[in-house]
């Protein structure tokens, strides 16, 4: 038997969710990829949705609430860029102790 919602088959467990609720989840949970300011802008609307939420549907607005307090899997970088790791050359790491032949 397939499960269908609203006259669409969801993939994904989280499909089924934003079909179920009429929700869109990532409004709610954020991006791992998202800058500062997209963040705030997002959370912003995020705030308006679920003040309306409130008024509509009591218990998907105390969903979405747990979703804004739930952060995603891996934070951004402030700079968006990987720090990388410089090796000193061979010579400069070696304890002066040299071998006479």
């Amino acid at each position: 038997m397939k499960t269908i919602v609203a006259g669409r088959e969801p993939v994904t467990a989280t499909e089924f969710v934003e079909l179920a609720l009429g929700i869109d989840l990532e409004l709610f949970t954020g991006s791992p990829t998202e800058s500062a300011m997209d963040r705030v802008a997002r959370l912003d609307v995020a705030r308006e949705v679920l003040a309306d939420l409130r008024e509509s549907d009591p218990e998907t607005a105390a969903y979405a609430e747990s979703l804004m307090r739930a952060l995603p899997l891996k934070q951004p970088r402030l700079n968006g860029r990987h720090t990388r790791r410089v090796r000193r050359p061979l010579h400069d790491r070696v304890s002066g102790a040299a071998v006479a032949a």
